[in-house]
């Protein structure tokens, strides 16, 4: 676990000063970069953020929540601050699952708890999925976990996936844009319109480097470009059916519901919620935007906090209870 730590400085916050360590995780093409909230042995959860974002996504929420967890938020491949894939390498939902269990073995967790918002929620329900057994609680933020494609439409999906890659690789000479800091958030906001420019200012810590003249966005382009490898709704509802942690669905009433507005994108949502109903897990909607965790935090973490209080906290002192009795 030492290994995988880099440094350690003190973040300010309105709601309170916490110790924030980096996180650096060596990958074949480079390193996974994040960062680690919460005491050294308190109860790992893993925080996972939306597409085009980073692991800032999560500083204003995490200092809410029950500071017996151990938080580590990172940036995923292609984002923040964290390496590119290599050339002609796809972004997709199964590359970031192994790039989480790459996370995972470096840290030397058996069992976590996960945090996903929005692209992220996808990736934390694939994942739950495939490893059941590492993962005791699951919560969504704005996200339904998984996100079908109709099975007709996946051949154009596909096909408009690699013509978007060709026509990438044709441009590699250009160089990215080169923004003033001023520009760089107004550029944010126009194409994230439910951030809050306060917001804005904590992605971006992340979310630029400098460069002569100014600053770029240190994301990858090709997380852009379209992801060819989609799944059905029957396939969905499959892996959700895997999943044996508890899972917490939190949904804004003005995020990802609003988008989905096409009849069959609503038909997918509805069965994926029925179907987290139907298994006793909790879904609630909160007033607010796609990014109400970063936005609004106290409108969040009071679920958040209760979940992972009742799921996780008050489960294991309950387990290491009946063991002490036993000895």
């Amino acid at each position: 676990m030492l290994r995988a730590l880099k440094g350690v400085r003190q973040l300010h916050s309105s709601t309170m000063k916490q110790a924030v360590s980096e996180l650096s995780v060596p990958v074949p093409w480079g390193e996974i970069r994040g960062r680690v909230w919460g005491p050294d042995h308190g109860r790992p959860v893993l925080c996972l953020h939306g597409w085009a974002d980073n692991c800032g996504t999560f500083n204003t929420l995490i200092p809410l929540l029950p500071k017996e967890c151990r938080y580590v938020a990172v940036d995923l491949a292609g984002h923040g601050q964290s390496s590119h894939r290599h050339p002609g390498v796809f972004y997709s939902f199964p590359s970031y699952v192994m790039d989480v269990r790459r996370v995972i073995d470096a840290l030397q967790w058996n069992k976590f708890s996960i945090i996903g918002h929005s692209m992220g929620g996808n990736i934390a329900g694939m994942f739950s999925a495939l490893y059941p057994e590492m993962v005791d609680a699951v919560i969504l933020l704005d996200s339904y976990g998984f996100l079908p494609t109709d099975l007709k439409e996946m051949p154009k999906v596909m096909r408009q996936g690699m013509d978007e890659m060709l026509q990438f690789e044709k441009k590699t000479e250009e160089k990215k844009r080169v923004y003033t800091y001023e520009k760089a958030v107004e550029r944010l906001l126009a194409a994230n319109p439910t951030l809050s420019e306060q917001s804005v200012h904590i992605l971006l810590e992340r979310g630029l480097v400098q460069a002569e003249g100014g600053v770029v966005f240190s994301r990858d382009f090709r997380i852009n470009l379209k992801n060819i490898v989609r799944i059905s709704l029957e396939q969905s509802l499959e892996l959700q059916s895997r999943i044996r942690a508890s899972v917490l669905v939190v949904l804004a009433d003005s995020g990802f519901e609003k988008i989905f507005a096409e009849p069959d994108q609503k038909k997918f949502t509805s069965a994926l919620l029925r179907a987290y109903r139907d298994r006793n897990h909790t879904v609630v909607t909160v007033p607010g935007s796609h990014h109400v965790h970063l936005n609004h935090p106290e409108v969040v973490a009071p679920h958040v906090s209760d979940f992972l209080q009742t799921q996780v906290l008050t489960q294991s002192a309950r387990l290491t209870d009946k063991q002490t009795s036993k000895l």
